[in-house]
């Protein structure tokens, strides 16, 4: 049990640096980021906070949001959440350090640098589900709401993502006067991340299994 568990663990590792890799094509790629890290890129370009950092700091809110939401209901396992955290931040710190010499020369090949960074989140996700041991605070604080509001998980995902989204935008217009990290990337990484990782999990659940 211990082994299989360690694995797992393993496996989530693995599907937070895809994932993280996959965060930092999108933002070398300067069409928008995928709308869980709209609002850490968009504080990193504000201030000397790195994304990674920012996104560390967000985490932590959403961790201390679900306490709040559940209290008595919460589960202290899902403390973990807080060093995955920090592991997911650090790593995008990294991933966007390791793609420091990518460029680009044409709106196709930002669209071409958005889609591998929609595709590689989108793998990062699956691995994450199918590793089925913890689960990032974003996704943690809309299952704390749909255990107190009757709300499918689809249906708020949508919301909380347009909520981060929405703050994006004021954090871009309120220090900047203009839009920062939000673009029409960020449209299609808000489609297409659930679209293809919904494809994607059965198989990484079945790669899981065999790893037993």
């Amino acid at each position: 049990m211990k082994t299989e568990y360690l694995k797992r663990y393993l496996f989530l590792g693995a599907g937070l640096l895809v994932m993280a890799l996959g965060v930092a094509f999108s933002i070398k790629a300067n069409l928008g980021t995928s709308p869980i890290s709209s609002v850490p890129y968009a504080i990193s370009l504000i201030s000397p906070v790195t994304v990674g950092e920012a996104t560390i700091a967000m985490h932590c809110v959403f961790i201390l949001l679900q306490v709040l939401i559940l209290r008595k209901r919460y589960q202290l396992i899902q403390l973990m959440q807080l060093p995955t955290a920090f592991v997911f931040g650090a790593m995008t710190d990294l991933a966007v350090w390791l793609l420091r010499g990518i460029a680009y020369s044409s709106y196709l090949e930002q669209w071409l640098l958005c889609i591998v960074g929609i595709a590689m989140v989108a793998v990062g996700v699956s691995m994450e589900v199918a590793a089925n041991v913890v689960t990032l605070a974003g996704e943690g604080l809309v299952l704390a709401i749909c255990k107190v509001i009757p709300v499918k998980f689809g249906s708020m995902k949508m919301c909380f993502d347009g909520i981060l989204v929405a703050t994006a935008v004021l954090i871009g217009i309120a220090a900047k006067g203009t839009l920062l990290g939000v673009r029409e990337g960020t449209v299609a990484a808000a489609v297409l991340v659930g679209l293809l990782s919904k494809q994607i999990c059965k198989p990484m659940m079945k790669l899981v299994d065999k790893m037993k």
